[in-house]
């Protein structure tokens, strides 16, 4: 039971060490990299049915600068954009609905002085409601190109706990921004920030609430519109050791290595409710009381663009036609949600690794039906996969699901292969032990007719010649007699080995019975048989045996040649000669080759 057990352990620390060496090796050859991506594909697909089941909130809406607005726009203005007292017009008109926020996904960025006091009417409007939220971005253009601007003091976020990793995030660090109207940014504390960080394959997966700018932290729009909305503090903020932004009330935002969160989506583009800009302003200026409260009455309404010709369309993991605007919605939502995803620690990940892996090893190692084994490990992959999905619906986790499947699959493959290698083993063992003669480590009787069938048909079809030694011990029964039967089993052993060191690897040495061996020279002819047979002759003349008893002696040995198909074309006809051969050697005194029969 204790061996068992131990041999258990070994196992598990068996995998676990081979698991480790090949997140290694990925790492090492630049295959872990393709692994994540294709591990968030994984995830897109993952959300793509998760989000089938999502409901995003009917409090969120999307007054939208569609294809119908965007040219409503240019031909009441001439122009995109348009100028700012429209948008003033637009936030006094939703005001009159008392809504919870009005949050601008556009960048008022300079000064449009050809609509004269344009800009003073926006800012009046935004500094005068403090419902209203705009946008700022940061980048990383030269400060010869522009100079970095000093942000105002209100819109820093004291930061506790575990931030360091932040500063040294690129995604999150930024080197310079792009200033609004000076009257809003030095106006109104509501100002938050819109930048985004695609994955490399162009996929917008996360948000980023937290920018650092010279050494100040400072918040995503989103961030700032749902901590104010909760009536959380915004101006200090803890991060936990897990990396996680923990909120007053018990919400975490749990962020990556990199300062990202993860989005957990709502489904396909338009998953809230889109209002078309033209629509609104046409209620606004027919004064339509009963439309606009019907609409924007307590709602958090975001205006960006969603028409494709503006530019503003980003890749999800649900949608290739994502307007930037809902991003920030579904941001918002997954806030007040509190069901961001967090992707699980690699040791989490490595731990489900080696279970699928042992699972796995388990139904190849115990089936013995492949068919079976093999839709059970499918059935496994099926049932892990599923359980993610599960997961990151329920748990709002993301559970590794690539390293784990290529684990169980190179598992499968590695099983079979060793089962492969061992059952190629056994029978090659099994083969050795049916055609190899137990005492001298020869070839049997039986592989000698099997080889000589085979070389006389070859050499029949392709006229290429092979040759046949046959070998004889002087005068063996004798030595018998005089020396023991166990004696006799070491020297007929050690003549063995002493024929195989003398011959060609190709060549067949065999037992033919008794103390006569035989070696089967394939595409040899008659003369360099005979220089062969001679090496051999003289290499156990030479040779001192060692005795059963410890003692020491010489033997010598009797060879007959014959070849075909000069001496004969058939199996039996070259045994003869060559025996005939071996006869003859024996008659003119022993320790010697005959390869001729004179007057035959």
């Amino acid at each position: 039971m204790k061996e068992k057990f131990l041999k258990n352990i070994f196992f598990l620390i068996a995998v676990t060490f081979v698991i480790a060496f090949l997140v290694f090796l990925f790492k090492l050859f630049n295959i872990w990299n393709f692994l994540l991506e294709i591990e968030n594909k994984t995830f897109d697909f993952r959300q793509q049915i998760i989000s089938q089941y999502k409901k995003s909130d009917k409090d969120i809406v999307i007054l939208a600068v569609d294809d119908s607005s965007y040219e409503y726009i240019v031909s009441t203005y001439g122009a995109w954009p348009a100028p700012r007292d429209f948008w003033a017009h637009i936030s006094n008109g939703i005001e009159q609905a008392k809504p919870r926020a009005i949050v601008y996904d556009l960048l008022f960025v300079q000064n449009f002085k050809v609509f004269g006091n344009s800009d003073k009417k926006l800012t009046d409007t935004v500094n005068n409601n403090d419902n209203i939220y705009v946008s700022m971005t940061f980048d990383s253009r030269p400060k010869e190109v522009r100079k970095p601007i000093e942000l105002p003091k209100s819109l820093e976020t004291n930061i506790n706990g575990n931030f360091e990793f932040l500063k040294k995030a690129p995604l999150v660090n930024k080197t310079n921004v792009m200033g609004i109207l000076p009257d809003l940014l030095n106006g109104t504390d509501n100002i938050g920030f819109i930048n985004v960080a695609r994955d490399k394959d162009g996929i917008l997966r996360t948000s980023i609430p937290l920018f650092v700018y010279k050494d100040k932290f400072y918040k995503h729009l989103d961030f700032l519109l749902a901590l104010d909305i909760l009536g959380l503090d915004s101006k200090n903020l803890t991060i936990d050791k897990n990396r996680a932004i923990k909120l007053a009330d018990g919400r975490k935002i749990p962020l990556n290595e990199d300062g990202r969160c993860y989005l957990n989506w709502y489904g396909e583009q338009e998953s809230f409710k889109y209002i078309p800009l033209w629509e609104a302003d046409k209620a606004i200026k027919e004064n339509n009381i009963n439309y606009l409260n019907s609409t924007f009455n307590n709602k958090i309404i975001f205006v960006g663009v969603t028409t494709t010709s503006l530019n503003d369309i980003k890749s999800t993991p649900t949608s290739r036609m994502f307007a930037g605007v809902e991003t920030h919605a579904t941001f918002l939502n997954n806030i007040f949600d509190n069901n961001l995803i967090k992707k699980t620690s690699n040791l989490f990940d490595i731990i489900a690794t080696i279970i699928l892996t042992l699972l796995t090893a388990f139904i190849v190692v115990k089936s013995k039906n492949v068919p079976y084994a093999i839709l059970g490990v499918i059935a496994l992959i099926i049932i892990y996969s599923i359980l993610t999905i599960l997961i990151m619906h329920f748990l709002n986790l993301w559970v590794g699901l690539v390293l784990p499947l290529v684990c169980s699959i190179g598992t499968v493959t590695g099983c079979y292969a060793i089962k492969y290698i061992v059952t190629s083993r056994d029978y090659e063992h099994t083969y050795k032990l049916a055609v190899t003669d137990g005492l001298t480590d020869m070839y049997n009787h039986r592989y000698f007719q099997e080889q000589m069938k085979l070389n006389i048909d070859n050499a029949k079809r392709y006229n290429t010649p092979f040759s046949l030694i046959m070998v004889d011990i002087d005068f063996f029964k004798k030595f018998n007699d005089k020396y023991g039967h166990q004696s006799g089993d070491a020297v007929l052993r050690q003549v063995a080995q002493t024929i195989k060191k003398n011959i060609r690897s190709t060549d067949i040495p065999c037992r033919y019975g008794g103390e006569e061996m035989s070696v089967i020279l394939s595409n040899t002819k008659k003369e360099e048989a005979y220089i062969v047979a001679q090496k051999i002759c003289e290499a156990v003349r030479n040779k001192e045996f060692e005795l059963a008893t410890g003692d020491w002696t010489h033997v010598t040995i009797s060879l007959g040649v014959a070849s075909a198909p000069f001496d004969s074309d058939s199996v039996q006809g070259l045994i003869e000669y060559a025996d005939k051969c071996l006869y003859i050697a024996k008659e003119n005194g022993r320790n010697q080759v005959v390869s001729k029969i004179e007057n035959n």
